[in-house]
């Protein structure tokens, strides 16, 4: 089954980069535990970045996963502390989500790298 691959910018709150900041250390920090409920939902690749300029701040996300659907609804159940600080820093955060149009997406298999 081919991945789902799936890219937003997300408008973030006036004012929010310390929050965004402090969000991004706490990833890296309970790297462990991200991956494992990466891991339940079924994401291959999730990579975030911070798109900064005149007009705001933004993030930029990107994720490759089995079905883009299943790893949503996973995420909402989820009990992980990880999962409810994440729900916690979307709410406070993030003001609009847009989906990105895909133009191309080129991967290699394991087998060939």
């Amino acid at each position: 089954m081919p991945e789902e691959v799936v890219c937003a910018r997300i408008q973030l709150e006036p004012g929010s980069l310390p929050r965004v900041r402090e969000w991004a250390e706490h990833l890296r920090t309970h790297g462990e535990e991200a991956l494992a409920t990466l891991a339940a939902e079924g994401v291959a690749v999730e990579s975030v970045f911070l798109d900064s300029g005149a007009e705001g701040d933004y993030l930029v996300y990107y994720m490759r996963s089995r079905s883009q659907a299943a790893a949503q609804a996973v995420a909402e159940r989820s009990t992980a502390a990880i999962d409810a600080y994440h729900r916690a820093f979307k709410r406070e955060t993030w003001k609009a989500v847009r989906l990105l149009d895909l133009l191309v997406d080129l991967s290699r298999t394991d087998s060939e790298k």
